[in-house]
């Protein structure tokens, strides 16, 4: 990227903010999902600098950097908004909010959603005012996820929901779905689906929540029993929320495949930490420090492609079944660096409570990491998806 005088001046400015509004406490990397910041109307602040940086951020639209103003954004350019994010990442700063809305639900109605839709969710998404969950895959339609049975049936102006759904991340803790239902069950089963959102508190919504090896339980089922949903939530067209579908996945898996990026501490400095170093000032253990070494250019290599496939997407090429590449190969980086994480941590990565180590967060993300190559469209399913349209072998 050529800085030009107005980029380096929104550099200077951005940097300036950022140090006189960024606390302390919120320049060291989170503890854990638990130590992130998700917003809601349930959400509890860890603190007092989390609370006033989210707000200080909200305030500036930098939530979402590049969403337009009149939804909460700041309206920056893409150069713009990646000056941000280096600002950020040079003082070590959090993101002030994670969210389902601002990295799926937000591109979607963006591109799909009419304009009450935008002005009445996009606002609450940017200020972390509402937390979403994802309806998409049931117990009987997982990486077949086009047959999916919720159904949705329209009596005036609603929509009454049935079924349940399976794998709704922190769906105990949101407060609004969006939501895949089949409102034809008489068409194909890639057509008769449609994109539609309502209130987690509406009668007959009711969620159970599944605990992981990791001790953790993210993952819910979630169940509708004659849910009944305002007609004006359906996004788009009625029947064709498989399109809507298909483009909110691209930025979910592109989401997951961005954990493969390099961590805000590299895995050297955190190994020396550790570990120790020789009296030549590397790390001791040869055969880790290879390890490492290795982890890291792919991480960075990685990160670069991210970042060219971003700016394509920003320039109207879009990303599409790119999406699959990223997902794939970022959730394998995330799982090998959980695995050298551990090996640097030894014994003492197996700390499974106490405020030291965060109740463990170490030893359950590593056991949490084992489910990216799951969630998001399995492994196996984004290999075929890379054979077939980035690849186009034959007989794919």
């Amino acid at each position: 990227m050529d800085e030009t005088p107005e980029l380096a001046a929104f550099r200077a400015e951005t940097r300036a903010w950022l140090e006189e509004n960024c606390p302390a406490e919120m320049r060291t990397p989170p503890g854990g999902d638990n130590d992130m910041c998700w917003g809601g109307r349930k959400w509890k602040f860890r603190s007092e600098a989390q609370k006033l940086w989210l707000e200080r951020m909200a305030a500036k639209g930098w939530t979402v950097p590049e969403w337009p103003t009149e939804y909460g954004g700041g309206g920056l350019t893409k150069d713009e908004a990646k000056i941000l994010l280096q600002e950020m990442r040079r003082i070590r700063a959090r993101p002030p909010l994670s969210s389902f809305g601002i990295w799926m639900l937000g591109p979607a109605l963006l591109k799909y959603g009419n304009e009450a839709q935008k002005k009445e969710h996009l606002p609450k998404i940017a200020r972390g005012e509402i937390r979403w969950c994802q309806g998409y895959s049931e117990p009987g339609a997982g990486s077949d996820l086009a047959s999916l049975r919720t159904s949705a049936i329209l009596e005036g102006d609603e929509y009454v929901v049935n079924g349940s759904k399976i794998w709704t991340s922190y769906a105990d803790k949101a407060d609004w779905i969006f939501c895949l239902v089949r409102t034809d069950p008489d068409a194909p089963k890639h057509l008769g689906i449609s994109f539609l959102l309502f209130d987690m508190e509406s009668p007959g919504v009711t969620t159970s929540p599944i605990k992981l090896i990791s001790g953790y339980s993210p993952f819910c089922q979630t169940f509708f029993d004659n849910v009944r949903v305002p007609a004006e939530n359906l996004v788009g067209t009625r029947g064709k929320g498989w399109d809507i579908a298909k483009y909110l996945l691209t930025h979910e898996r592109e989401m997951i495949g961005d954990m493969g990026s390099p961590g805000r501490d590299s895995m050297h400095q955190i190994a020396k930490k550790a570990i120790g170093t020789d009296g030549e000032g590397r790390l001791k253990d040869s055969l880790l420090r290879a390890d490492i070494a290795r982890h890291e250019i792919d991480a960075f290599a990685f990160a670069l492609t991210m970042e060219r496939v971003k700016d394509e997407a920003k320039a109207g090429q879009g990303v599409g079944a790119l999406s699959s590449m990223l997902k794939y190969y970022g959730t394998e980086l995330n799982k090998n660096r959980q695995e050298l994480l551990m090996s640097i941590q030894g014994s003492d990565g197996l700390t499974w409570e106490g405020e030291e180590r965060y109740d463990g967060a170490l030893a359950r993300e590593w056991l949490r990491s084992r489910a990216n190559s799951i969630e998001g469209g399995t492994s196996e399913v984004q290999l075929n998806i890379i054979a077939k349209r980035v690849l186009q072998l034959p007989g794919a």
